[in-house]
């Protein structure tokens, strides 16, 4: 694994965790390069000074705090670490919650926590705590120049460090025009919430990553080549006059909808849902219908054949 990006340790009372952290994602994002339209240079960004205009190297640049206009108070890599040095070198447990009580919009960004030398059998002991308890550990970390609340949570041999959002950075969601809570206020029927249900069920399978990936980078990719095989690789693509039309709702016939979905999907879904179709569409036999009805051997090679009685007998004539 790559080096660590921090080292120090996970405090909780009188504990003294030594570990290391390292990343645990990994981007793929499209490498686009910024390009001069008019001859289709790369375009470049210079860090310079803002007094004379001369470009600055990076040993000659530090950090400032400006505390009032113009004025600033330089902050080196040691004034930064000495402002608060446990702070800078421990991931302080403030306390144990249960993970669900967590709302996955606090979450931001995970790290992998390594032991540190000599801090195997004690992290050790803080992973299967974690996990006995069925708690996550909440701490705080800095990490460059901020302070980062995070989540400490058992995940296989791991301690996973996951920063989270404070509270004052989650945006309040009541200005947003949401349907009423509930299937009444809401005009859901509970038919329509049956067939959701069931193309849930239907769709539902164990959770495996490996299967999914980023099929538009993909398209991209594949757009970019075939390009490249046409010449076209310095022809500007204009917006076409329609334009991209976002899908409509349709909000008319939610069930239709729904059965589409289920008869499309396949699966368990689809099979309930035509059980359902069935159980709708056969009409009920009268007893007169079913004294006329074939007797059992015939059905049964009828159901061999696959032929119609009417037909056989047209066949023999």
């Amino acid at each position: 694994m790559a080096r660590a990006l921090w080292k120090g340790a996970i405090s909780f009372g009188l504990v003294h965790i030594p570990v290391e952290m390292h990343t645990a994602v990994r981007e793929h994002d499209l490498d686009l390069s910024m390009l001069d339209k008019r001859d289709f240079s790369p375009v470049g960004f210079k860090r310079y000074n803002k007094g004379n205009g001369k470009e600055v190297s990076w040993e000659n640049i530090v950090k400032g705090y400006e505390y009032q206009d113009g004025e600033y108070v330089v902050l080196s890599e040691e004034d930064l670490r000495q402002a608060n040095v446990k702070a800078t070198q421990t991931i302080d447990i403030l306390a144990f919650v249960d993970a669900g009580e967590v709302p996955l919009i606090y979450y931001d960004t995970p790290y992998y926590l390594a032991p540190g030398r000599g801090g195997d059998k004690v992290y050790a002991l803080l992973r299967e705590t974690l996990r006995k308890a069925g708690r996550i550990a909440i701490a705080t970390v800095v990490i460059r120049v901020r302070q980062h609340l995070c989540a400490l949570v058992a995940a296989g041999d791991s301690i996973i460090m996951n920063t989270l959002r404070y509270a004052e950075e989650i945006q309040d969601a009541e200005d947003l025009q949401l349907p009423a809570s509930g299937m009444k206020a809401a005009g859901i029927s509970d038919k329509e919430l049956k067939m959701a249900l069931s193309l849930v069920e239907g769709m539902s399978e164990p959770w495996a990553p490996e299967q999914y990936r980023d099929t538009y980078k993909e398209d991209v990719l594949a757009l970019v080549k075939k390009k490249i095989k046409a010449k076209q690789t310095k022809t500007i693509t204009m917006p076409s006059k329609e334009g991209a039309k976002a899908p409509a709702g349709n909000v008319i016939n939610l069930v239709a909808l729904l059965k589409q979905s289920l008869g499309a999907k396949g699966g368990k879904a689809a099979s309930a849902k035509d059980a359902e179709d069935e159980e709708e569409a056969v009409p009920p036999v009268s007893p007169r219908r079913s004294r006329q009805s074939a007797p059992p051997e015939s059905r049964a090679r009828r159901a061999r054949t696959g032929s119609a009685p009417a037909e056989k007998e047209r066949r023999h004539k």
